[in-house]
């Protein structure tokens, strides 16, 4: 038997420390190779790799904005990122006002043209007016330089109490006019209009849901009141909906107290619910609600909410189909995101939100697909699976996954008769001449104080439809050898519904387009059974 080596340990020691040795060289050159070993925040180092290494040169802002945008991309189609540049444009809609001169305008052959000042605003108390161009900004020309819509707002808007100097040019006085304008709050409005569109009947037209929509539709519900409304129509197509808030007070005006209006649900968020309060001041009177396809979101809660208790009529074609509901991030910096974190549910247990798992390209371009499969023509061309099939208290089934279907259907108008009148609207020509026309009579078209006075007062001459005829076949829209009665009809009513926007903004305009409206005859038709 051999004696044991004495300095047998020692040798095991240094192999083992060796060993130790040899793996911290190979991690650390292994490291070099793979730049994410060991790291915990792989997405930020993703971000640092891509800016250091990558072909050309990036800023992190850019590679970080992608990747944001990257990411809520394959969510759904509402969660959303805002760049600060794009923060307000996205924002002010939803506020309920803006900081700004307090201008409607339009670029007019490359020159920007006041369609009206806002009423009360800074440039209306300092004398601008509808019809004016405003030629320069801060001494610089902004005529005839293809200024877009949104440089002119970036020249226009800005902070509170800040100046802006325009130079003005008006037709019948000689040189530009020159005006300081001090930048104050511009208020925004849900409420396109509300009147009395027949006697007993009031019409209120409701274009968002904004931070200041319910206490508009509040005073337009008082004024209709006092002026006879006993039935109502409330106009929420092409509404593309807001604040959920603003909905459920909207929703609240026309429903009994204690009715459920909406509950929202997430995987991180509680159900919620919102009920109706004894605070309406039309819970009894007949309503009609008209939507289409461009009616989403908030709309489509007050629609609902409506349907699903039996309270009123909902008119017009299968609205958007947006159940989604979303929180919102503001990051230091001005931006913000926007992220889906619960779905609403109508007071029946509806869903409406249409299906997005084929992706954005197909989401967005559903108006194309309800066209090319009828639905905007037939009601029957719209199928629902037996599974969305929900029943209201009075046994009225109604249903989810893919906005709301409405009580009574109205087709899009498709008629042979219409094909000259078609043609001249889709190529603006009734707009354009309509403009032209109010800014070369503006000074005696402004005897027109009100809507209704236009309304009852003007009507398109025949020297002004033959006038309007040979601009549009000028314009490469021929002359046929006789229009169709309708035609002349439509055609009359939406040059006259132009020149009363020019002139009197939307009081001048609705009334006029809703003579020709057959979703809006059919819903006075309805309130008048």
């Amino acid at each position: 038997m051999k004696k044991n080596n004495p300095y047998l340990p020692v040798w095991f020691a240094l192999v083992l420390c060796g060993g130790i040795l040899l793996g911290i060289f190979l991690g650390n050159r292994a490291g070099e190779l793979n730049p994410f070993r060991g790291e915990k925040d792989k997405l930020k180092e993703v971000v640092n790799y891509v800016h250091d290494n990558y072909v050309d040169t990036m800023s992190r802002k850019v590679i970080e904005e992608k990747a944001i945008n990257g990411l809520l991309e394959k969510l759904d189609p509402h969660s959303v990122y805002i760049s600060a540049e794009d923060f307000h444009s996205a924002n002010d809609p939803l506020l309920g006002s803006f900081d700004g001169i307090g201008v409607q305008f339009r670029i007019e052959g490359d020159t920007v043209t006041v369609v009206n000042p806002v009423s009360g605003g800074p440039s209306e108390k300092l004398g601008i007016r509808a019809g004016d161009r405003i030629v320069k900004v801060d001494g610089k020309n902004i005529a005839g330089i293809k200024i877009s819509n949104n440089d002119v707002m970036r020249k226009l808007k800005g902070p509170k109490g800040t100046k802006v100097k325009v130079s003005i040019f008006r037709r019948g006085t000689p040189g530009l006019v020159d005006f300081t304008i001090t930048r104050d709050e511009i208020p925004t409005y849900s409420v396109d209009i509300s009147y009395m569109a027949n006697p007993g009947i009031g019409y209120i037209r409701l274009s968002n849901f904004s931070k200041s929509t319910h206490e508009e539709v509040h005073k337009a519900l008082e004024n209709l009141l006092k002026n006879g409304m006993k039935k109502l129509i409330l106009d929420l197509r092409g509404n593309g909906g807001g604040y959920l808030q603003a909905a459920i007070d909207v929703a609240d005006e026309f429903l009994h107290k204690g009715d459920l209006i909406v509950y929202t649900q997430g995987m991180h968020h509680e159900k919620e619910v919102a009920n109706a309060t004894s605070e309406g001041l039309f819970e009894t009177g007949d309503l009609v609600v008209m939507v289409d396809e461009g009616t989403a979101s908030a709309a489509e809660i007050v629609s609902g909410a409506i349907q699903d208790h039996d309270r009123g009529v909902i008119l017009g074609r299968r609205t958007f189909g947006k159940g989604l509901v979303q929180e919102q991030l503001d990051f230091k910096d001005g931006s913000a995101l926007r992220l889906t974190v619960s779905r609403y549910y109508t007071p029946t247990g509806r869903c409406i939100q249409k299906s997005y798992k084929d992706g954005l390209e197909v989401y967005n371009s559903d108006y194309y697909h309800r066209f090319m499969s009828g639905e905007l023509e037939h009601a029957d061309s719209i199928k629902f699976p037996d599974s969305l099939k929900f029943k209201t208290p009075k046994g009225k089934t109604v249903y989810g996954g893919g906005g709301i279907m409405p009580d009574i259907y109205v087709p899009i108008e498709k008629d042979s008769t219409l094909a000259y009148y078609n043609h001249c609207i889709n190529k603006g020509l009734i707009y354009q001449y309509a403009f032209d026309y109010t800014d070369r009579n503006r000074l005696q078209m402004m005897r027109f104080k009100s809507g209704s006075q236009f309304d009852q007062g003007f009507n398109v001459p025949d020297q002004v439809m033959d006038d309007f005829i040979s601009y549009a076949e000028k314009k490469g829209v021929k002359r046929p050898a006789k229009i169709p009665q309708k035609a002349d009809r439509y055609i009359r009513a939406m040059l006259k519904a132009y020149i009363g926007r020019n002139l009197l903004d939307n009081p001048g305009f609705y009334p006029v387009l809703n003579s020709i409206d057959p979703a809006f005859e059919r819903a006075v038709m309805e309130l008048k059974k």
